[in-house]
């Protein structure tokens, strides 16, 4: 049975480009913070490994996972399986262990409504304008444009999504973001007060959908 001395499930969810993973990474490395890790059916990428990025499987092993109802929560995502397995993310949570997820809407849509017996934070990561992830994900997909065009044609989809999480935070600077990000969750997790202007969230993303 949970109790006080579990950890929190804290979701980071986001636009394609808009920094989530490297967020994730930077968070984990603070005491007590462990990531979950996704199994994927795409390609790793240059710079990701397997078992540490991701657990990059067969589409016919992940199906199995399925089958077998292992998965925490799973979403098709630009022609890719995207998954969490159960097993290992409760473990960490009863061990005391804040657990972190680099997932996207539909994901935090279904853990939200398994409604597990711990607490959820969740978070959505904005860009600072169309503009600056326009030139993010064309620096990644350098040799790709399509790629990049159709994360932007993605984005005015999952951009909607924002006001289903409990904060949303604009990454302009990665550590204002990170700090403001450390900041909501040692609030939420000990009852302190928030500085969170939900206001200007909402003006900002009317600029970006305007």
């Amino acid at each position: 049975m949970p109790s006080d001395k579990d950890g929190v499930m804290i979701i980071l969810s986001s636009p394609s480009g808009a920094g989530k993973t490297t967020l994730v990474k930077k968070l984990s490395e603070k005491d007590n913070f462990e990531i979950s890790i996704s199994h994927t059916t795409r390609e790793p990428r240059l710079n990701e490994n397997q078992n540490e990025d991701y657990f990059f499987v067969s589409e016919t092993e992940f199906k199995r996972l399925i089958k077998n109802e292992e998965f925490l929560e799973y979403a098709k995502v630009f022609n890719n399986f995207y998954g969490t397995t159960r097993t290992p993310v409760i473990d960490n949570l009863n061990k005391g262990k804040n657990v972190l997820f680099d997932i996207d809407w539909q994901g935090a849509d279904q853990i939200k409504n398994k409604k597990l017996d711990y607490k959820l934070i969740t978070f959505f990561i904005l860009p600072p304008s169309k503009e600056v992830l326009f030139e993010r994900l064309s620096n990644r997909h350098l040799n790709d444009k399509l790629i990049a065009k159709e994360r932007i044609n993605q984005f005015e989809r999952d951009v909607l999504h924002w006001i289903n999480y409990d904060y949303v935070v604009i990454n302009n600077e990665l550590n204002k973001c990170f700090s403001k990000i450390t900041n909501l969750i040692e609030a939420e997790i000990n009852n302190g007060s928030k500085d969170y202007d939900s206001d200007y969230i909402r003006n900002h993303v009317e600029k970006l959908t305007s």
